[in-house]
């Protein structure tokens, strides 16, 4: 298998990249959370900033419908022994910008001038005075609409390329640029220097691609050949429908949303919060393999060789779930010390604590059917199926309601009650897609299972032995807070560790080896 050591490199590389990415991610949440709180201006501009996301995060982001199109379908066309694009790799690109900027551009106009409406749809039932700051938000963010698919499509090449660092990195220019606003106006700081900074900080986004796209030889030129184009229509059907599942994943947003809006002031802001917490562990383990894995997975499938995929795919969610299971049960024992020590400060108090506290608790037992989930969805887009993935997320809005009714309207969960729902969805997309791949490849669920079990019984032990000393250990300095989050997620971790080698779980062993050879032990 030779290119397993390559994926490795390239795991490890990105994971890096991603933690980086990733804590100035919370360093920018921790400034707006000291700065404004779980209050209303916070809520209007997460609610606002919905809109946008989706076409910059959703749709364009690493992971997201036009990167994973322009990956199973660019990968094709590069000659593997220059690395370089042949001319219909070049000509295709061009069309295929040309197009998905002309249709972005439109989307902007159109959520310009219809900011009203839509606000009042997302929250139904709102304070007049969220509604309206809400919308005064969309407007200035509106911009971002047009970036969405071209730096998913520049993020693509990269990758097709193997080009990890850049679009992994990127992510951190609008941080960096919202942390310099807030702190530049910390005394006269308001709900629109959030906006205005989010729109500059996503464009910046883009220009710093642009560079490194067209040393690979991809000159962005207008080009019009939509029509009779074969190699646009491959993208076209792997597209639309990975758009459309993805859209319905924000569905699935604006549903809680919808919820949200009926419970307390900062309920979405706190939810929020949770998410991106949450997406720090998921984020670093799903990024680091899967997008070294993609690209492997669509030149495989092309190739026929099938048992080649499966021997990778086993690796790759072999190796997510034991990094992945721990974090599970680690945010279960330190989630509340873990949120007072990052965002317990200035307007954001205790009670706010206990918000995100319990909307990260049970949206992190989603983490393990998360990554199969999106693993699963990698094959089926290698072999150019886009449409069971969707298939799949459309029933699921169903149950998205469903679940939402009976914890928030029947058995008042409160914000709980929002992200369990978002975890059994979750799980049930991953069983049918589990389920259906297996019309197109036999996967190796039987040594999937068998080690998932042995992670979860050593996790359990794990937690019991620390359990104790999280209760005994009660601290509210942050230098001693630190040292308490810090010493007993090492203890578990160690713990994990020694358990699992002599139940011979291979990624423990491999994970030992690396240690060792980072160590030059």
């Amino acid at each position: 298998m030779s290119n397993e050591g390559g994926i490795f490199k390239a795991a490890g590389l990105i994971a890096i990249i991603t933690i980086i990415s990733k804590f100035i991610g919370f360093f920018r949440d921790i400034i707006i959370a000291k700065y404004f709180g779980a209050s209303l201006v916070s809520d209007a501009y997460f609610y606002a900033y919905q809109i946008p996301a989706v076409a910059l995060l959703i749709l364009g982001g690493v992971g997201g419908p036009f990167h994973s199109a322009t990956v199973a379908v660019f990968s094709k066309f590069i000659d593997p022994c220059t690395n370089k694009p042949n001319e219909k790799a070049i000509n295709l690109f061009r069309t295929f910008a040309t197009i998905s900027g002309l249709f972005f551009i439109i989307i902007s106009i159109l959520v310009f001038a219809f900011s009203d409406v839509i606000i009042n749809i997302i929250i139904n039932g709102g304070k007049p005075e969220l509604i309206s700051l809400a919308s005064t938000y969309l407007k200035i963010m509106s911009p971002i609409m047009i970036l969405g698919g071209i730096i998913g499509i520049y993020y693509g090449l990269l990758v097709s390329h193997k080009k990890f660092m850049l679009p992994n990195l990127s992510p951190t220019v609008m941080s960096l640029i919202i942390i310099c606003a807030i702190i530049a106006t910390r005394n006269h700081s308001t709900g629109l220097v959030l906006a205005v900074a989010t729109t500059i900080g996503a464009f910046c986004q883009l220009v710093m691609q642009i560079p490194s796209v067209s040393e690979l030889g991809y000159k962005f030129r207008p080009n019009f050949d939509f029509f009779n184009n074969i190699e646009l229509n491959q993208i076209g059907e792997l597209l639309f429908p990975a758009v459309l599942s993805s859209s319905i994943g924000q569905v699935h947003i604006y549903i809680d949303m919808f919820f949200a809006s009926q419970l307390q002031e900062g309920v979405w802001t706190a939810i929020g919060y949770a998410n991106r917490v949450f997406q720090f562990p998921l984020g670093v383990l799903v990024t680091a393999f899967l997008v070294p894995l993609f690209p492997l997975f669509a030149k495989l499938v092309s190739q026929k060789e099938y048992g080649e995929v499966t021997y990778y795919f086993r690796k790759g969610i072999g190796m997510l779930n034991f990094l992945g299971v721990p974090v599970v049960f680690l945010i279960a024992l330190l989630c509340f010390d873990g949120i007072r020590l990052v965002f317990e400060r200035g307007a954001f108090d205790g009670h706010a604590t206990v918000l995100v506290s319990e909307a990260l608790f049970y949206l992190s037992l989603g983490l393990i059917p998360y990554v199969f989930r999106d693993s699963v969805t990698r094959v089926f887009y290698s072999f150019n199926d886009s449409k069971t993935p969707f298939l799949i997320a459309l029933t699921s809005i169903l149950a998205k309601v469903f679940f939402n009714y009976i914890f928030i309207n029947v058995l008042g969960f409160g914000i709980g009650g929002i992200t369990f729902s978002t975890t059994l969805v979750t799980l049930f997309n991953a069983t049918a897609l589990g389920i259906l791949i297996l019309k197109k490849i036999k996967l190796d669920y039987k040594n999937y299972f068998i080690d998932l079990i042995k992670m979860c019984i050593i996790c359990v032990i794990c937690y019991c032995s620390v359990h104790p000393l999280v209760k005994l250990w009660q601290v509210d300095d942050p230098k001693l807070l630190t040292a308490k989050v810090l010493t007993l997620t090492l203890a578990f971790m160690v713990l994990y560790l020694l358990l699992a080698l002599p139940l011979k779980i291979e990624y423990a062993k491999l994970l030992c080896e690396k240690i060792k050879a980072a160590l030059k032990i």
